[in-house]
Order: structure tokens, then sequence, then C-alpha cells
């Protein structure tokens, strides 16, 4: 398609700030897959060329986490097995549910997230979280993790990440940039089957998706830097504020 340098700049920098957000705290994509479509990009177009750059993205995340110890590998393994099971579940149940019940769901859902994100010192009990996990962690939880969070993800798509972070951060009690990190390596894996099917399916727009991929690959360094000198009092404004702009995009689909 033919798009001028200033189209393609503006694209670029809405990229890189959805990388940015999401190397910290997720949702990304409700940043960059509007700016796709502001382009004029048709919708499985934009879908797909995000999805691509955002893995590449995601990916140079995962490996500074990683570097940095923060990711229990173990751990975000089977989250992320169970994601996969979860998405395909997912995709299916999309088509045999009306979108006015997820939306409902939702509506509820991530009002009482921000709750008990704001508030979870005051609404939970809860031992010292540890940097690195126990080491007894059940892996049981993991897996019910990423099949919740892999079928939202196949089912509805924003916010996976973010809710990754929360889950990772509450029901398995690891701290907030650990659970970040762990939440990158589990959306990589539920994002690479996408890709895969994106790019043999012809899905994706090239060159953009290349342009858009060094953006979001330099959003996700910058994010994933900040992330890992800041800590907890970085991500956790920036998971409030995400859960705020999909709660707003709910509400958009649902008066659409």
């Amino acid at each position: 398609m033919d798009l001028s340098l200033w189209a393609i700049v503006a694209l670029c920098g809405l990229v890189f700030l959805a990388g940015f957000v999401d190397s910290i705290a997720g949702g990304g994509g409700l940043i960059s897959v509007p700016a796709y479509l502001a382009l004029g990009l048709p919708p499985h177009a934009a879908l797909a060329t995000n999805k691509f750059s955002s893995v590449l993205g995601t990916l140079t995340a995962t490996w500074r986490y990683w570097r940095a110890r923060r990711i229990h590998v173990r751990t975000a393994l089977v989250a992320a097995a169970g994601a996969l099971v979860g998405s395909a579940a997912g995709a299916r149940a999309v088509l045999l549910v009306p979108p006015a019940t997820v939306h409902t769901v939702v509506l509820v859902l991530v009002p009482g997230a921000l709750v008990v994100l704001l508030f979870q010192d005051r609404l939970l009990r809860r031992a010292p979280l540890a940097a690195g996990g126990e080491a007894g962690r059940p892996l049981l939880r993991a897996a019910v993790l990423g099949l919740l969070v892999g079928a939202w993800d196949g089912f509805f798509g924003p916010g996976t990440g973010t809710f990754l972070a929360i889950g990772f951060h509450l029901a398995l009690r690891f701290d907030l940039l650990t659970a970040s990190g762990n939440a990158r390596l589990v959306n990589l894996a539920s994002n690479a089957g996408a890709v895969v099917v994106f790019l043999a399916g012809g899905r994706v727009v090239f060159p953009l998706a290349l342009y858009a991929a060094a953006a979001g690959i330099a959003g996700n360094q910058l994010g994933s830097m900040v992330a890992l000198r800041r800590g907890e009092r970085v991500i956790r404004p920036f998971l409030v504020v995400v859960l705020v702009l999909l709660l707003a995009e709910v509400v958009r689909r649902r008066l659409a």
C-alpha cells in the first residue's frame, strides 16, 4: 500500500510507545492495533502486521528479563503450555458465545482487577514476596493461569500480558518485576503460533512490518530497561493505566 513518510513515522512512534508499555505491563496492542487501523489497513492485515512487530519486540524484552534473572523459567513455560491450549479453546468458544456476554464479563472483571491491584495489601493476607519465587511453587496454578488467560487471548485478546502479570503476582506470589518477566515469556509463546499462521497466509504487510518491528524493538528495549531499574514503582502504575485503557476499549466496543 502507498503510505506517506509522515504516516509511517507516526505509526512507528505509536508502535514504539506500545512496545514501551507492553514490556512493562502488557497491553501494548491497545495502542498499536488502532494505529494500524487508522492507517487504513484492513482488520486482518492490521492484526497480522501488529502481531509480527509485537512478537519481535516481546522477544527483545524477554531476553532482557531473562538476562537479569527476572524470569522463573519453569513456571513460565508451564503457564505458556496452558496458554497454548487455552488460546485454541478460546478461539473456538468465540464462535459460540455472543460478544455482548464477553463485554459484560469484562466490565465486571477489569474494575475488580483494578481494586485488587490498588488495595491488595488491605484485601489480601499473604507472605512476603520473593524476587525469584519459591522453590516448591505449585505448577498447577501456573498451568491454570496460562489456560485461563490463554482462553481470554483466543476469545478477546487485549490485555493478555497485563492479566498474566497480575496473575503471576497475585495467584503465584511473584514480585511484580518477576511477574512481568514471566508474562513476557508466556505472551511470546502464545503469540508465536499466530505469527506463523499470518505469515503463511500472506497477511503481514511488508516492508511496513519491518519498520514497525524496529520501532517496537526499540520501545521494548527502553521499557524493559526502565522496569528493571525502577521495579514495582513503575510497573504498578503502568498496570493500572493499561487496565483503565482496557476498560475504555471494552466500553467503546459495547456502545459501538
